[in-house]
């Protein structure tokens, strides 16, 4: 435990310990970021509250005391994070918390070299882990954020429409995976129970190419659309596709296939008893 790191968080204005470590934050990044400034004096409650508790300062990351803390760290990561700014960035803004403490120190153990190397060296440890905290809430923050945003493209990317009633498409645009073919799955499935379809339209036609494991997925999508009692026609089997499809000897049997959504949408409408004519004057 640093009695004088202690002293200075206890004694000096933390006001302007803020604005001393705003002021060197500021020459990494002028901007900053929304909140730093509320950010900042969180984090600088938080760690005088740990030193005035009794925290140790070098076991950051295993003494009890600090949660407040690594709570306060961990806010401003996922802060920093949603607004798309870097770790790096997140963790020069917590070393720069060094520059007013080091001063402070100076001032305070200018005659007393040994505690001042001392006392320095602590300091340095605490901030460091402080970052490295940072760093690590930071990157496990953006990786939640990915993990969103790549859920809620898969969402958008494969939408199931009604095209008629009894009649459901879905679109499919890009390369089909293992998890994007659960979402359309369960979407699809879901669908189908909601309105009751009797039919589903899978289209592939933005679907670049079509090898085993992607034919496997389809299949299993069909497998699952016909237990829910409804059936299937995939559409948008270009020339290139069929002949793939013929080489590496996929069985499609008893699915029905058609070149275009437009043919699989008038074999559908006939499945499902809709018939429709042109009007006699146009």
């Amino acid at each position: 435990m640093d009695q004088h790191l202690q002293d200075i968080l206890r004694d000096e204005d933390p006001d302007a310990l803020l604005r001393l470590w705003l002021d060197e934050a500021r020459k990494g990044d002028p901007a900053l970021g929304r909140g730093a400034h509320a950010e900042a004096a969180e984090v600088l409650l938080a760690l005088n509250a740990a030193l005035q508790g009794g925290a140790d300062p070098q076991s950051f990351g295993s003494a009890p005391g600090w949660q407040a803390v690594q709570q306060s760290l961990a806010d401003f990561s996922r802060s920093r994070a949603a607004q798309g700014l870097s770790a790096g960035a997140t963790s020069v803004f917590v070393l720069a918390l060094k520059r007013p403490l080091f001063a402070a120190l100076q001032k305070r153990l200018k005659n007393a070299p040994d505690a001042l190397v001392e006392s320095l060296w602590t300091t340095t440890l605490l901030v460091d882990q402080m970052a490295q905290h940072t760093v690590t809430t930071f990157q496990q923050a953006r990786e939640d954020i990915i993990a969103r945003q790549q859920e809620e493209l898969l969402e958008l990317s494969t939408p199931v429409v009604k095209l008629w009633d009894g009649v459901l498409a879905v679109p499919m645009i890009g390369t089909l995976d293992s998890n994007r073919t659960q979402v359309v799955m369960e979407t699809l499935l879901q669908r189908i129970v909601e309105t009751e379809a009797e039919l589903a339209i899978i289209d592939i036609t933005g679907v670049p190419t079509v090898d085993t494991l992607v034919a496997q997925h389809l299949l299993k999508t069909v497998t699952a659309i016909r237990l829910m009692g409804a059936d299937c026609i995939i559409s948008g089997i270009r020339p290139q596709i069929a002949q793939t499809i013929v080489h590496l000897g996929i069985d499609l049997e008893g699915i029905g296939t058609k070149a275009t959504l437009a043919d699989a949408l008038r074999v559908a409408l006939h499945r499902t008893g809709w018939q429709v004519a042109r009007r006699a004057d146009q």
